[in-house]
């Protein structure tokens, strides 16, 4: 592998782990927030048409 390859699943890797403490501090609190989900280009095919 590369060394951008390794960069890469580096800061996958903590972005994954940086989540899930966000969401088990969420849970611990009994929030049930979540952000809203993220429109792709698709969805917007096919509420446009």
């Amino acid at each position: 592998m590369t060394s951008g390859q390794d960069d890469r699943k580096a800061r996958l890797a903590q972005a994954l782990r940086d989540n899930l403490r966000r969401r088990k501090a969420q849970a611990r609190e009994g929030t049930s927030e979540s952000p809203p989900p993220v429109s792709t280009p698709k969805d917007e095919d096919e509420r446009g048409s």
